[in-house]
């Protein structure tokens, strides 16, 4: 069944192109636009906010599409909202468009994971879910440095068309590719919301959204963290997550998610509060950035892994509320981030996201207290 998730991990990558590579954009989408940088991140906060809100209510109106249709639309959208945020004249136009993108967005990722669970026998769930998130690990290596040389050079209109046309990409290859399948699922927003009951449910979905506030206060403000050539930095970030995924999914698969996260938010916590130390010289900071990329891609799958275990039988759902709990990460990343940047500077930037991270491990050790046995039965397709 792998190369049917080929293009569901192209798909995530031009997601996470576009959603990602505004923190490379940052200085000329603010000279262009004349806006302070911290207003030119919480481009990638909207994002995150819509994404968060708009995927349990998508996810409802849509749950009786058949899934590749439903790919088709959403990877549809989501290149209409790009090409739109290129064409945008002014800031607030450009908040707009990145609603639509977002609304794309949250329809395809959590649908894609949940396909990749239906055809996957649960020995190997672990990395096919690795491979389909994989195309977010790798925009982080490859979009999303080539995103900001584009930027740099041509203007950050070109990077948003470059984004516009990988999802084209995505779109038709899922079209190609990608069979056709149904997934019982809820269709009311009532239902898709009753999980949240459950505490297991609850202590998945505020690590991950920790966990990415954690490393995205970081990443969404990094141009202003480092002195140093930012593409090269993100560049081997990049790599290293494209390293920790595809690691992550084998090791879950091997030793189980509890073991994968508390390592992986224990170390990720260490290296944000390394930060200074990485900003020295080029090649502290390429090290520092490479194995930061491991350690915090490393708990991907195992989030997604404790999540299919805690709802086997509403995995897409589950999928779905992890899905909008990264997303309201991000948006607490985007947000404080940029209140403590302009308030404190780069070290309040630090200090936060350690706090973030702290906190993040405190918890999981505080309520994740074994490891569930994953479910023998694939989720059932019709």
């Amino acid at each position: 069944m792998g190369s049917r998730l080929y293009p569901l991990a192209v798909g995530n990558f031009a997601i996470g192109t576009g959603m990602f590579v505004t923190a490379g954009l940052l200085p000329p989408i603010s000279a262009d636009l004349g806006i302070s940088q911290s207003a030119a991140g919480q481009l990638m906060t909207v994002f995150a906010l819509a994404y968060a809100v708009l995927s349990p209510l998508l996810a409802a109106l849509t749950a009786r599409l058949p899934r590749k249709r439903l790919l088709l639309l959403a990877m549809g959208v989501f290149v209409l909202g790009n090409a739109l945020t290129a064409l945008a004249p002014t800031y607030p136009l450009m908040l707009a468009t990145r609603i639509i993108a977002a609304a794309g967005a949250a329809m395809f990722t959590p649908t894609a994971s949940g396909v990749a669970n239906a055809l996957t026998v649960p020995e190997r769930r672990g990395r096919a879910l690795a491979l389909v998130m994989g195309g977010l690990s790798v925009a982080s290596a490859i979009g999303v440095p080539l995103g900001t040389l584009l930027g740099t050079a041509s203007g950050w209109r070109a990077t948003l068309w470059l984004v516009t046309g990988l999802g084209v990409i995505g779109l038709v290859g899922v079209a190609a590719i990608v069979p056709e399948l149904r997934i019982p699922s809820a269709g009311r927003l009532k239902e898709r919301l009753t999980p949240l009951a459950d505490r297991r449910v609850m202590a998945v979905l505020v690590t991950q959204l920790l966990m990415f506030a954690a490393g995205f206060t970081a990443y969404t403000y990094i141009g202003s963290l480092f002195d140093l050539p930012l593409a090269a930095v993100l560049w081997a970030w990049g790599l290293g997550g494209i390293v920790g995924n595809q690691l992550g999914g084998r090791l879950t698969d091997a030793y189980g998610p509890r073991r994968m996260i508390l390592a992986g938010l224990a170390a990720s916590t260490v290296f944000l509060a390394l930060i200074p130390v990485a900003n020295l010289a080029l090649p502290v900071a390429l090290v520092w950035a490479f194995l930061w990329g491991v350690l915090g891609w490393l708990v991907a799958p195992a989030q997604q892994f404790r999540t299919v275990a805690v709802v086997p039988d509403n995995v897409p759902i589950g999928l779905g509320l992890l899905s909008s709990a990264q997303y309201l990460g991000l948006f607490v990343a985007g947000l404080s981030g940029g209140a403590a940047l302009d308030w404190y500077g780069r070290a309040g930037v630090i200090v936060l996201a350690t706090a973030f991270g702290l906190v993040a491990l405190l918890f999981t050790l505080a309520t994740y207290r074994g490891a569930a046995a994953p479910s023998r039965e694939s989720v059932p397709v019709r």
